[in-house]
C-alpha cells in the first residue's frame, strides 16, 4: 500500500530520540524522504540508518537549529539532495525547569534560544524557500508542523521559560499560517503529552510517564506521530493555523484567546466604574484552564 506521505521530503529536527525519532521512523514509514537532524551526530546517524536499513530513505544533518545560518543551509541541503522540500517538522528542543523567583539569565536564554528560535530560524528559510517556488509559478503543497506543550497554552508552574517559549511557538504559528497560505503552505502546531527524555526527568510526570505493565502504552511517544504523518501529508492542505493537542489516543483542537464580553462606554472610564465593570466581565467569561501544577 502506498503510504499516505509517498516522495515527500520533509526535514525533521531534534529526530535523535523521543518525539522526534518516532516521527522521522513514520514519516518515513508512510514513504517520506526524511532529513533527520538533531544537535547530537550520533543520534542523528544513527535514525537515519534505522530508517534506511528497514528499507526508507534518510539522510542526517546533525546541526544546532537554532544558529540562523545553520538553519538555511539544512533547508539548501535537504533541497540539494531530494531535489526540493515539502515539509518541515519542528521539533527540537529543550526545558531548564525553575521558579521564576530562582531562574538564572542562562536557563531563560537557552531555552528561548532552543525552542523558540530553534522554531523560528528553520521556518523562515523552509518559507522563504517555498515564496520563491510559488512566484515562479511551481506548485506548492507545503506543511510546517511546530511543536508546542500543555505549558505554552495553559501555563505549567516551574516552566516560565519553557512555557514562554511554547506559547511563542503557537503565535508563531499563526502569524506564519496567515501569511503563507497564498504560497500554498500550512502551519499547524501540536501540544504533545509523551514519555520523552525530557518528561521522564520532571518527578511530578514520574509515575504518568511510566511504562504499564501490560496493555495501551499511553505515554509512548509513537501515539503522537500519527497525526503528524497526516498533518505533513497532502490530505490536509485545508487545515492551517490551528494547534492539537495528542495523548495516547486522544486527539483535540486547542481553542486559543478569543474575543470576550466586552464593557462600552462613549466616552472615558472613570477609574471607580473599572471595578464594577471588570468584575461583571469576569463573571460572563469562561473560567479560565488551571495552570498545570498549581
Amino acid at each position: 500500500m502506498t503510504g499516505i506521505c509517498e516522495g515527500r521530503v520533509v526535514v525533521v529536527t531534534g529526530a535523535g530520540q523521543g518525539l522526534g525519532r518516532e516521527h522521522a521512523l513514520a514519516l518515513a514509514a508512510e514513504g517520506a524522504r526524511v532529513v533527520v537532524n538533531d544537535l547530537g551526530e550520533a543520534a542523528a546517524r544513527a535514525v537515519a540508518e534505522e530508517i534506511r536499513a528497514v528499507g526508507g530513505t534518510a539522510v542526517a544533518d546533525p546541526g544546532d537549529v537554532s544558529d540562523w545560518a545553520y538553519a538555511e543551509g539544512l533547508v539548501g541541503r535537504a533541497v540539494a539532495v531530494y531535489g526540493t522540500l515539502d515539509a518541515l517538522v519542528n521539533n527540537a528542543g529543550l526545558n531548564r525547569d525553575r521558579m521564576l523567583v530562582s531562574m538564572t539569565e542562562a536557563e531563560w536564554d537557552l531555552v528561548m534560544k532552543v525552542d523558540l528560535k530553534g522554531h523560528a530560524a528553520p521556518l523562515r528559510h523552509a518559507l522563504a524557500y517555498w515564496r520563491e517556488r510559488a512566484k515562479q509559478g511551481s506548485p506548492v503543497a507545503a506543511r510546517v508542523v511546530n511543536t508546542s506543550s500543555g505549558a505554552g497554552l495553559m501555563g505549567s508552574v516551574g516552566q516560565g521559560n519553557y512555557g514562554a517559549a511554547k506559547a511563542g511557538i503557537v503565535a508563531l504559528t499563526v502569524i506564519a499560517a496567515s501569511e503563507t497560505a497564498r504560497y500554498g503552505v500550512t502551519v499547524n502546531a501540536i501540544a504533545p503529552s509523551a514519555r520523552t527524555p525530557m518528561t521522564e526527568a520532571v518527578e511530578a510526570f514520574a509515575d504518568k510517564m511510566r511504562v504499564p505493565e501490560s496493555g495501551f502504552d499511553a505515554m509512548h511517544p509513537g501515539n503522537v506521530s500519527p497525526l503528524v504523518v497526516w498533518l505533513v501529508s497532502a490530505e490536509s492542505g485545508d487545515v492551517t493555523g490551528r494547534v492539537f493537542e495528542s495523548e495516547g489516543g486522544t486527539i483535540s483542537v486547542a481553542d486559543g484567546w478569543q474575543h470576550g464580553p466586552r464593557a462600552v462606554r462613549e466616552r472615558r472610564w472613570d477609574p471607580r466604574e473599572v471595578g464594577p465593570a471588570v468584575r461583571d466581565l469576569l463573571a460572563k467569561a469562561p473560567v479560565p484552564a488551571p495552570v498545570y501544577g498549581a
